[in-house]
């Protein structure tokens, strides 16, 4: 799970960039629901692993964290289109 949430927010963070460029902002709708799903998936595997290995899924969930943060503010400050 640790693996899969990791790559998740490495997926959601590129499809981030893509999304800052202006006119490209909508990519933002579907990025939050995304990065959701993968912090979720992250959460499941810190709760479900040993101690020893929630390394990648901490990371998994700081990095979906900071994407559904940077979206939610995108959004903001375009009024939710742009």
């Amino acid at each position: 799970m640790g693996l899969i949430s990791l790559i998740w927010g490495v997926v959601a963070m590129l499809w981030m960039v893509i999304a800052l460029v202006p006119l490209l902002g909508w990519g933002n709708w579907f990025l939050i629901p995304f990065a959701t799903l993968g912090a979720i998936i992250a959460a499941i595997g810190i709760a479900v692993t040993r101690s020893e290995n929630r390394g990648r899924a901490k990371a998994g969930l700081v990095l979906n964290g900071i994407v559904i943060i940077v979206g939610i503010v995108r959004l903001s400050l375009g009024g939710g289109i742009i």
